[in-house]
């Protein structure tokens, strides 16, 4: 009988101790699930301020070249060109 209630003794304790390990790493769990929802929002907010960042370089970039910088003087005209061909067509629409 004595063997018996030593086995029950340590098996209730390894349960014990393995959900205390248990409750641990469910903890552990929630607070990993929480920093990825933060570097996910993280992510997002970067990706946008990279979008306007391209963006803002893009529109210095056509700036520069309308002063004079002869790096883009090509994308510029072209895109002077399609710009022209646009207000044209407005007006010719306009004009119907």
């Amino acid at each position: 009988m004595n063997e018996i209630s030593a086995v029950i003794d340590t098996l209730q304790a390894r349960i014990e101790h393995m959900l205390k390990k248990f409750d641990g790493l469910e903890k552990v769990n929630r607070e990993l699930s929480d920093e990825i929802h933060k570097l996910r929002a993280k992510s997002g907010e970067q990706e946008k301020q990279l979008a306007a960042l391209q963006s803002a370089n893009e529109t210095l970039r056509h700036a520069n070249s309308l002063l004079g910088s002869e790096e883009n003087k090509r994308d510029t005209k072209l895109k002077i060109n399609s710009l022209i061909r646009e207000i044209d067509h407005c007006i010719a629409q306009l004009a119907d």
